[in-house]
């Protein structure tokens, strides 16, 4: 069958597109901006953003200069003059000294009514494998802090007691002061802390039977240099259209493009064209993906070595079936049936691990249920099709060997 050279013009410019996305990685725009706290800036933040808003000294006063002698030794022994002090998100605002030995005094603060308040540290800003300090006071007024590993996104996976928090003998305190919840606690660390991830959240229910953190109302992960007092924020969208991006090509697109020459090879060469387009354009968009995952990766420090390697093995399988498009043989070929062997099986291959990549993506980043329905629900549709498709298949073929001679007879050569 002869190939129109329309489509064949079309086929190569799509494939020199995607190798310009592959060597221009710019072609994904991180949106991953520094917003440096200074130390004029005296404003709560809201609605979960960052600001360099301030009212001069008296309204930093305010926010920093409260007296910290409440909290008792030796957090309340505390100079204010020697700690640094920055408004972090929403309310929140972060106190901390960082000593020779790598001691570190941390001090959160945040406008309090009910519930608990908790800030966590985290490798790559993802909540998945973080850990935690959470305060509160129960209904009977007692005062709570506890360490918390965050081993999944549901809430019987954040554990209390536990976390790799380095915490040393000085026991941890959380107070009220006025209208607000001031958590403290000192941590020794291996090295002097510079730009690290972290993570605030609160709820406004209490914490339930053995101490089991209830859903939070609110959370925001950012960059926070400790060297600097500055506030990097991280812009979250970026993980989200990174999923996104690999759920529609891995999810949807590449196994409706497969389904194609299965079920409509009777509509020939309608069934080609649709074929080589759906996949061109899946790959299209599963190379984004990757692109994406590459800008996590550096700008976030991302380092999630089974994903990540299982994305770029199905990259190559994807890039090895573009080059069998150019590579195909005509149909009377004597290596045509091994080349439709290396495409079914390289294809299934891409298929399967591209899939499961998408369900260790939603594991490690700590999606919620939304991702999981979503998923689902293609994966469902997907194998209605196959069966109604299947079905239809059947009864054609039946139809089609009823529709024979009843004198006819195979040629056995």
């Amino acid at each position: 069958m002869a190939i129109p050279s329309f489509f064949v013009s079309f086929t190569k410019i799509l494939v020199g597109f995607c190798l310009l996305c592959m060597v221009h990685k710019d072609f994904v725009v991180a949106s991953f901006g520094e917003v440096r706290v200074e130390h004029d800036t005296n404003e709560p933040l809201t609605n979960g953003s960052i600001t360099t808003a301030g009212t001069g000294e008296d309204g930093r006063s305010e926010l920093c200069g409260t007296d910290l002698s409440f909290l008792g030794p030796p957090y309340g022994n505390m100079s204010t003059a020697k700690m640094v002090c920055s408004p972090i998100w929403n309310t929140f605002v972060l106190r901390y000294h960082q000593r020779e030995d790598n001691v570190m005094t941390i001090i959160l603060s945040a406008v309090y009514t009910t519930g608990w308040v908790g800030i966590g540290f985290s490798r790559n800003g993802m909540m998945l494998g973080s850990s935690a300090m959470v305060g509160w006071f129960n209904r009977k007024g007692h005062a709570r802090i506890k360490q918390y590993y965050l081993q999944g996104a549901h809430a019987s996976q954040v554990i209390p007691d536990k976390g790799e928090l380095p915490l040393n003998g000085i026991p941890p305190v959380v107070s009220l002061h006025g209208a607000m919840i001031y958590l403290a606690f000192q941590a020794k660390f291996e090295h002097r802390l510079g730009r690290q991830p972290i993570l605030l959240a609160f709820g406004t229910r209490y914490p339930t039977g053995f101490h089991h953190l209830t859903k939070h109302d609110d959370k925001t992960a950012v960059w926070f240099d400790f060297s600097q007092a500055s506030v990097l924020n991280i812009d979250t969208s970026q993980r989200k259209n990174h999923g996104i991006l690999g759920l529609m090509a891995w999810g949807l697109i590449l196994p409706a493009g497969a389904i194609v020459p299965r079920y409509l090879k009777h509509k020939d060469p309608l069934w080609y064209y649709l074929h080589a387009v759906i996949q061109f354009l899946g790959f299209i968009l599963g190379l984004s993906s990757v692109l994406l995952g590459i800008q996590l990766y550096q700008s976030m420090n991302a380092n999630i070595p089974a994903h990540r390697g299982i994305g770029i093995f199905v990259l190559v399988l994807s890039i090895l079936q573009v080059m069998a498009f150019f590579l195909r043989p005509n149909k009377d070929s004597k290596y045509r049936r091994y080349w439709n062997w290396y495409h079914l099986w390289f294809g299934r291959m891409a298929l399967f691990f591209g899939s499961l990549n998408i369900v260790l993506g939603i594991q490690y980043a700590g999606a919620g249920d939304d991702w999981k329905i979503g998923y689902g629900f293609l994966l469902a549709i997907t194998l209605l099709v196959v069966i109604v498709l299947e079905t239809f298949s059947c009864m054609r073929r039946r139809r089609d060997k009823s529709n024979l001679p009843s004198n006819f007879q195979m040629n056995t050569i």
